[in-house]
């Protein structure tokens, strides 16, 4: 869905000479070209890279090096290597100096939009317009290459922040990574087939809302957790803690501090949402 927004949005902007698109299945090739998120679609992988000044890795954390290992043949000299990957730090150890030998440049880029829906089909144009794309500049960047990605996203519509990969990490362990793994426990509890049959009737709007990213992808998801196990720990001991001392103003009946909770949680986002100028912002 990113890699087929990206290409829409560099199509309609004229952004690219020629856009090809790497797939997976043969399905999927047919798929982007319909939408027009690619020039062309294919499933070799050295042919999509060959020639390539740019090129954006938009799949599973798991595998992207193994991407980078079987298309650094065809990697043209120069060229520039960026991602969409929710974690940073683990990438940037796997691939910058694989790509840095092969004479290209690698930048790490995270841009914080999308959805729970998954493939091409649901790609939007649109889709970076307002949101915030993290870049992840190490001391072996290029100072070129990392004008030339910071250009790339600003032109699709995105703003920019710079962040090292491990404080990236550790700020979207709490904002993206910590919400997903609330909606999947959620998810996973209430909507267990042993709670009584009346349980999910009872699910309206706000359990919908609160749990729509637990429909994303468990593969993506599941590699998130495993590569930014540290900083997402911490983020859940934070949480808990903050759950045990709501459990306790519960248990003492303390009607002060359980509206003080609930207070400054609403001015914390209302303040927050006042600030927000995209509503693609994951």
């Amino acid at each position: 869905m990113l890699g087929g927004s990206l290409g829409l949005a560099l199509r309609r902007r004229k952004l690219a000479k020629e856009i090809a698109g790497y797939v997976r299945r043969e399905a999927t090739s047919k798929e982007c070209e319909r939408v027009g998120a690619a020039d062309y679609a294919t499933t070799d992988l050295l042919a999509a890279v060959s020639g390539a000044d740019l090129i954006v890795l938009c799949t599973p954390l798991a595998q992207m090096k193994s991407l980078v290992l079987q298309m650094l043949p065809a990697l043209k000299r120069g060229a520039i290597v960026t991602d969409v990957g929710s974690v940073k730090d683990s990438v940037v150890k796997d691939v910058e100096t694989l790509i840095h030998k092969a004479g290209a440049h690698f930048v790490g880029s995270h841009p914080m939009a999308g959805g729970e829906k998954q493939g091409v089909l649901a790609a939007r144009a649109d889709l970076f317009e307002c949101a915030v794309c993290v870049v992840t500049p190490t001391r072996k960047t290029h100072p070129t290459a990392l004008r030339k990605v910071e250009t790339l996203w600003k032109d699709v519509g995105a703003r920019l922040l710079r962040t090292t990969p491990d404080v990236h990490d550790a700020l979207v362990s709490r904002s993206s990574h910590l919400p997903h793994l609330l909606a999947a426990t959620l998810a996973n509890l209430v909507l267990d087939p042993k709670q009584p049959k009346a349980q999910a009737q009872l699910c309206a709007t706000g359990f919908r809302d609160t749990t729509r990213i637990a429909s994303g992808s468990p593969e993506m998801w599941r590699d998130i957790a495993l590569t930014n196990r540290k900083h997402i720990g911490r983020a859940l001991a934070g949480f808990i803690n903050e759950l045990n001392k709501f459990q306790s103003a519960l248990k003492r009946g303390d009607s002060q501090a359980i509206a003080k909770f609930f207070e400054t949680a609403k001015q914390r986002r209302d303040n927050w949402c006042a600030c927000c100028v995209s509503p693609s912002q994951e």
